[in-house]
């Protein structure tokens, strides 16, 4: 157990992390029946920037040099314009949740192979054992719940780009943004992905906002509670684990985000989505696992 209040916060963040970003699909659930995409994304790109500006005024920040700047930008693209981006135009174009969950949860295997040939981190066997064991877990949990029907090129082009905004953005900011203030860094990711939001929504969209309290609800939900929450815990993992060790924790978002479909939305869950849930758990606890004396 922890015995110090940084201790406890490492400690407790990757439980606390799963929770919140498996919180997002919801968010995007209630959202979506109210609004186009990428104007949804606008919206909250924007309250972001509003926000976080507010806070780099209040406490002036050191920013980062034009190299630093550029960095936090190309992260912002990635991790947040490609990874939400592509989810939610996939959700709208006729890929159900639950097949975007699996298409995304690859990320731990590519994350961990270009970690392997990138970053220099050894990826030890019983490692590849626990990713292996989440992947099949998680197409266990979504096979029984993939709604029937076609489904656009466009949607499978958009999972797969979140895909790997997600998995090479997590590696680019674990390998370049450690030395960058989280506050400044942050700020100007979403302004990058912000720009890239609104000059798609500028091009395909019609701008649509039904401002109903649900839609205010899921709004404020992904802005404070995911962008402000989430991210910045999953930013402050990257910089104190290995990078496997990290995004293997994105297993056990699909098990997590069916439980609260159940507990919300009275979704069954059915004998093999439980069985799943078992085998992320197996395969998160295999791959952070470390034996007594070992520290890599």
């Amino acid at each position: 157990m922890p015995r110090s209040l940084e201790g406890f916060a490492v400690f407790a963040a990757p439980g606390i992390f799963v929770v919140l970003w498996a919180s997002g699909f919801i968010g995007a659930k209630f959202g979506l029946a109210y609004a186009e995409p990428l104007t949804f994304l606008s919206l909250r790109m924007t309250a972001l920037v509003l926000l976080l500006g507010a806070v780099v005024i209040l406490t002036r920040p050191k920013w980062p040099d034009r190299v630093g700047m550029a960095r936090s930008a190309l992260t912002g693209l990635m991790v947040h314009g490609l990874y939400l981006g592509g989810v939610f135009v996939a959700i709208e174009n006729g890929l159900s949740a639950g097949l975007v969950a699996l298409v995304v949860s690859l990320q731990p295997v590519l994350t961990s192979t270009i970690a392997n040939r990138w970053l220099g981190e050894r990826v030890l066997p019983r490692q590849w054992l626990g990713l292996a064991l989440g992947l099949i877990g998680v197409y266990l949990i979504v096979r029984e719940n993939i709604a029937a029907g076609e489904t656009k090129p466009l949607a499978w082009l958009a999972a797969t780009l979140a895909l790997f905004g997600i998995s090479v953005g997590t590696l680019y900011q674990k390998r370049f943004g450690g030395g960058i203030d989280m506050r400044t860094g942050m700020l100007l990711q979403y302004a990058a992905a912000g720009v890239l939001f609104v000059l798609g929504a500028t091009m395909f969209e019609n701008h649509t906002v039904q401002w109903t309290p649900q839609f205010i609800f899921a709004l404020s939900w992904l802005v404070f509670v995911l962008s402000f929450g989430a991210i910045w815990l999953l930013y402050f993992l990257i910089r104190r684990a290995a990078a496997t060790r990290v995004v293997s924790l994105f297993y056990l978002t699909p098990p997590v985000t069916a439980l609260m479909a159940w507990l919300l939305f009275d979704e069954r869950l059915p004998p093999l989505s439980l069985l799943g849930m078992a085998i992320c758990v197996a395969g998160v606890f295999l791959v952070n696992w470390r034996p007594a004396g070992v520290t890599a």
